[in-house]
């Protein structure tokens, strides 16, 4: 019988949310630390030392017997250094069990073997990590038993960011200031603070535990770097919310109970386009928890699918010929008393505040495309971004028929006067009722998508953090903000200066809003026509993390140094270099020891079973072709593996940086290429009982 539980009754059981300071906190104590989370004020040790303690204790309760502080290096995924609660034992043998605000405030893990792109020499280990008492701890059980996570940010000894989270909460704080600045312009003197809103939708592929364990690709990479397809694909659109089949249901039923302990607040869950391919979704929240949640999301997809005898892969592109997975960012901005500043209401013509963000926004997107394409880019996303799956590699705005109409009347005529309705949806059947029907459609081609009170970022992939595009997002947006404050607190006349800056940045940044089809070829023209940026893989968008004017914006904006934005672009081509060697040799590997060798097992059958046929007279022309077909693939197998080999020692031989980034990316993949063609042809012709390893239909079928 399935188990039975009330999901009121397990929700953030294992968390030290607000509810559980308020009942084990001192009342002072806890109003301490609101301040301070609400506010930013500074926490004195004293106040720390009682947090400490109790956050033990209750850690203790759950089953606790270590702490860590979980942090986000730029390794893409989290890190973390247990510590036990025992202090040195007292002379009768016995042990205490302590905590104090000191160990919760501040960590030290050695900083030396993380990547930090030249910031710190691997001889300068000191690193610290320091408490983001703006995310919750949370107890995490599993085969260590429990652990207390304490979220933090991670930085060198000298300062700099080492890490995802430390520049994520200084963009919101950018964007916080901005926020209010222009708030106040529109006499809005109750509204405190702003906090970048974010909804992270998962997508991921679930493959058998077994057949998993016999790929090589997969164990080494995270996807396939050969496979013919099978006969059939997703080409009759079944799977997409089709019906869950029980092995997966079982699955997503314990991903959601360990969600929800931890306080993720798990929401929709649907088959996804792809054979294999699922995705989970989650409510929108504060940006810096969406992202430690998102992170809690992986880790838990993976630890359940291998409790159900199966693997969990998050790569962007696992398999060819299919769709490959994405994360849509769904990013909003809200005020302390609950206003959306991106809500436009039912007459957004009228909402002149609503008609401002949206035009810095429409500003922000075009002046830095750039930035916003590079936040997403990840040598995965390569093979996804482009294709008729996901949006293209050209960065532009949907707004939807209301709000481009809007747009439309305040270019031409320089005012608007009218917003298109929704209306009513009429089905046509008696029995069910007519439905209201949105004032606009929805855009699944686009990369960055306004869809009623959000704007939806579709580009970024399926396994990296959302820290980076929101990071991008925030201070964009945040310059935007700033510079039409910078021209309205300057004016006379208000009303009349708003209305001259909405039309100003309309008029000049109208050619980034696009409502058609991102996929079509005529869509790429057009662009190249406006000026957009088409910037087609990681190393090409890498640039622009270090151009005069990235600098200047996040210097200005006290995001990121100069020195961090050149250290993480070096990361970033030394990641690219790292993880395209890797399936480089893992190819080489497996055509050396699998394929070369069953292939040739497989033509001496064929020629045995020729010599057999012939000298029992009969015609062996038919074994004959196939003899000479599979010798002509086996031999181009061969060249284009020895090719491939002598292009990956001569990297190896380049120094690390852009350089040898781009040689992997223009010659080492396109050789990749060529040695995955033939033996994907040769899958589709040798005896499947020789064939060293399961197929794609084993893989995406059977699960």
């Amino acid at each position: 019988m399935s188990e039975v539980f009330n999901v009121a009754d397990i929700f953030g059981e294992d968390v030290f949310n607000d509810g559980v300071m308020q009942e084990r906190l001192p009342k002072k104590i806890y109003k301490d630390l609101k301040r301070t989370i609400q506010e930013g004020k500074e926490l004195d040790l004293a106040t720390a030392d009682v947090i400490a303690h109790e956050m033990k204790e209750w850690a203790i309760e759950k089953g606790a017997t270590h702490y860590t502080h979980w942090f986000q290096p730029l390794t893409g995924v989290t890190a973390e250094k247990h510590d036990s609660f025992i202090s040195a034992p007292l002379e009768n043998g016995k042990i205490l069990m302590s905590f104090s605000g000191k160990e919760l405030i501040k960590g030290e893990p050695d900083a030396s073997s993380f990547p930090s792109g030249g910031l710190r020499a691997t001889f300068e280990a000191r690193g610290y990590t320091a408490w983001d008492c703006t995310s919750p701890a949370f107890v995490r059980h599993d085969a260590a038993g429990a652990t207390l996570c304490i979220p933090t940010a991670f930085c060198s000894y000298t300062g700099e960011a080492l890490d995802q989270k430390t520049p994520l909460l200084r963009s919101m704080e950018a964007i916080n200031e901005q926020s209010i600045r222009l708030l106040r312009l529109f006499g809005n003197t109750t509204s405190k603070r702003v906090t970048p809103s974010v909804g992270a939708e998962q997508e991921y592929f679930l493959v058998d535990g077994n057949k998993f364990f016999q790929r090589k690709d997969l164990i080494y990479t995270g996807r396939t770097l050969f496979g013919a397809m099978p006969p059939k694909g997703q080409e009759l659109d079944d799977h997409y919310f089709g019906t869950i089949r029980q092995r997966i249901a079982g699955f997503m039923k314990d991903v959601n109970k360990e969600l929800w302990k931890v306080g993720v607040t798990a929401k929709t869950q649907h088959n996804e386009v792809a054979p294999a391919q699922h995705e989970l979704a989650p409510i929108y929240e504060k940006a810096n928890v969406a992202v430690d949640h998102n992170h809690l999301v992986m880790q838990t997809l993976k630890r359940v699918a291998c409790q159900h005898g199966m693997k969990c892969l998050l790569h962007e592109k696992p398999f060819a010929g299919v769709n490959g997975s994405g994360k849509h960012n769904n990013w909003s901005l809200t005020t302390d008393d609950g206003k959306n500043l991106l809500e436009p209401g039912k007459t957004p013509h009228e909402n002149i505040q609503f008609l401002l963000v949206l035009c810095c926004i429409l500003k922000a997107v075009d002046s830095h495309a750039d930035l916003l394409r590079e936040s997403a880019a990840d040598p995965g996303n390569d093979h996804r971004l482009g294709a008729n799956e996901a949006p293209p590699a050209i960065i532009s705005v949907f707004l939807g028929e209301q709000l481009e109409d809007v747009m439309e009347q305040l270019i031409i005529t320089g005012e608007a006067t009218h917003s298109i309705k929704g209306g009513r949806l009429q089905t046509g059947v008696r029995t069910l009722p007519d439905l209201a029907k949105d004032a606009t459609d929805r855009n699944r081609t686009s990369p960055f998508a306004f869809t009623g009170n959000k704007f939806e970022f579709r580009m970024v992939g399926s396994r990296d953090s959302i820290a980076g595009p929101n990071v991008v997002l925030n201070t964009i947006v945040a310059e935007a903000f700033s510079e039409a404050c910078d021209v309205l607190e300057k004016a006379d006349d208000f009303s009349m200066a708003v209305h001259d800056l909405i039309k100003k940045y309309a008029a000049e940044h109208q050619r980034i809003i696009f409502n058609g089809n991102g996929y079509s070829d005529a869509w790429v023209e057009e662009a190249k026509k406006r000026g957009l940026p088409n910037i087609k893989s990681m190393v090409e968008a890498i640039p622009a993390l270090t151009t005069d004017k990235a600098i200047e914006m996040f210097e200005r904006f006290k995001v990121f140094t100069r020195a961090e934005l050149e250290s993480r672009a070096e990361i970033k081509y030394e990641n690219y270099a790292k993880a395209i060697n890797i399936e480089a040799r893992t190819m080489i590997d497996m055509a050396s020891k699998q394929f070369i060798p069953a292939v040739i097992k497989y033509t001496k059958s064929l020629a045995d079973t020729v010599i057999a046929v012939k000298a029992a007279g009969a015609d062996a022309s038919v074994q004959a072709e196939a003899l000479e077909e599979v010798s002509q693939l086996l031999a181009k197998t061969k060249q284009a593996n020895v090719k491939l080999s002598e292009l990956v020692d001569e990297a190896a031989s380049m120094a690390e940086g852009e350089s040898r980034a781009r040689f992997y990316y223009f010659n080492v993949v396109p050789a990749m290429k060529a040695l995955r063609a033939p033996v994907d042809k040769l899958e589709m012709i040798v005896d499947k009982e020789m064939w060293p390893m399961p197929s794609y239909g084993d893989l995406i079928f059977e699960v």
